[in-house]
Order: structure tokens, then sequence, then C-alpha cells
């Protein structure tokens, strides 16, 4: 179902809050799926035209707008799941406001489940997992998706690739996760197949599409969308993007 609104002009936003959440927020998480950058780690589907290095510096930047985006969805905890396990004074410093969860072993399937479910462990009563990949993404998509859990019992944000950029529940739901066979154009299908066999009522927001080809690349480069600390990255690519 698509009755989520139009496109909110996306904020320009260039540090996080300095504040926690009030902890009577805390029962809605945010949750990033990140990695630390690192050269032959992150993005390296952008190689070429990208070099290791140059691909790891674009996805900081894009690390960076992403996290924002989650600090400037009012009323909800943002809270990082953390990968590689070592790396959490990486994102301790990069958001000091942050939950931090690690993201586990296995597969992203079996990250997802671990981390969703981690944060319901934690007495969240809405969890929503984000991929690190959308740094062009309105914040309004966000906004909508946590109010739309008053009404669905999940909430998916569609890319263009058959896969989602969001996954939003209100109860655990490891299965709607691990069932499915991820990095496939059938992930978003197979998701709602799952959920229907689940009985849980599913809400879409827009679509949107990530950064993983050299073409997403191409279209992030012309994207309008503010994003600093992306585009600061993509003016020190210099050529290599033009």
């Amino acid at each position: 179902m698509r009755d989520v609104g139009m496109r909110e002009p996306h904020p320009h936003v260039t540090a996080f809050p300095r504040h926690r959440v009030p902890a009577s927020h805390m029962s809605q998480i945010l949750i990033l799926m990140a990695k630390q950058p690192a050269a032959g780690q992150t993005k390296t589907r952008l190689c070429p035209p990208l070099s290791q290095a140059q691909a790891a510096q674009l996805y900081a930047g894009m690390l960076r707008d992403t996290l924002a985006l989650a600090h400037h969805v009012p009323g909800v905890q943002p809270a990082i799941a953390v990968n590689p396990a070592g790396a959490e004074g990486y994102f301790a410093e990069l958001a000091p406001d942050a939950l931090l969860f690690p993201q586990g072993p296995g597969d992203l399937a079996q990250r997802l489940a671990h981390v969703t479910g981690a944060a319901f462990a934690s007495g969240a009563r809405a969890v929503a997992a984000l991929s690190s990949d959308v740094p062009m993404l309105p914040v309004v998509y966000l906004r909508q998706a946590f109010a739309l859990l008053a009404q669905y019992d999940c909430v998916l944000g569609p890319c263009e690739d058959g896969g989602y950029y969001l996954a939003a529940l209100r109860q655990p739901a490891p299965t709607l996760f691990t069932k499915v066979t991820m990095s496939t154009p059938n992930v978003l299908r197979d998701t709602m197949a799952e959920a229907e066999r689940l009985g849980l009522r599913v809400a879409l927001l827009p679509a949107c599409y990530d950064v993983d080809t050299p073409a997403d690349l191409a279209r992030l480069c012309a994207d309008p969308a503010p994003m600093p600390a992306t585009r600061a990255a993509l003016e020190a690519l210099g050529d290599t993007v033009a």
C-alpha cells in the first residue's frame, strides 16, 4: 500500500544533535546497518571506476549523511549495527549519542534478524533497520515508517533493484529475513510473501535507489539532495566521477 504522501525536501543537516533522545522515546529505535569504511571492504562494486581507497572514502561520506538522517526523526533513538566486530570505537566517535548493536556472525539476513531482535530485547516497541547506502533518502520517509507502524505490523521501503532500503517492525519477526535469499532481484517480493505467511500487515514507502553499481554512482552525482558529506567526497574524487 503506497499511501504515504509526497516527497519532502531533504533537510540540510551537517552535525548530530548533542543530546540523546529522552528515555521515554527509547521505545522506537532506528538502526543503521553500517560497516567501518576500509579500502577493499566497502563499496567494492564501485571499483572501477573508483579505486578501493576512493570507494571507502565515498562510503564514509554516505555513512555520515545517512546517520544524519537517522538523527532527525523525532521521538526515535538512533542506533548503529556495528560491523566488523571491534569497530565500536569508530562508531562511538562518529555518533556518540547512538546505541551500538553488534551485527553478529552470518549473512545479511541472519544479521538483520539478530540486530532487530536485540533491539526488541532492549525494550523497543518499534524497530527499523536502514541501509547505509541511501544518503539521498528524504527524511520524511523515515518519519512515515514509524507513523505507519501505528496501523501496520511491517513497513518496507522498496529499492528500485528489487530489494529494500528499510524494514520496520513492531514485533520480532526473524524469519522475515532468514527465510529470504538476499542480494537477488526478488528480495522485496519474497519478503512480502513471508510477511503474508506470518500474517503481518505490510505498508510500502515510496521507492528509492541505493548506491551499489557504477550506474548508481552516476545517478548519485546528479542527485540534487544536499547530502553534504557525500557531496564533499564526490567532489574530492574529481575527474574519476566526471
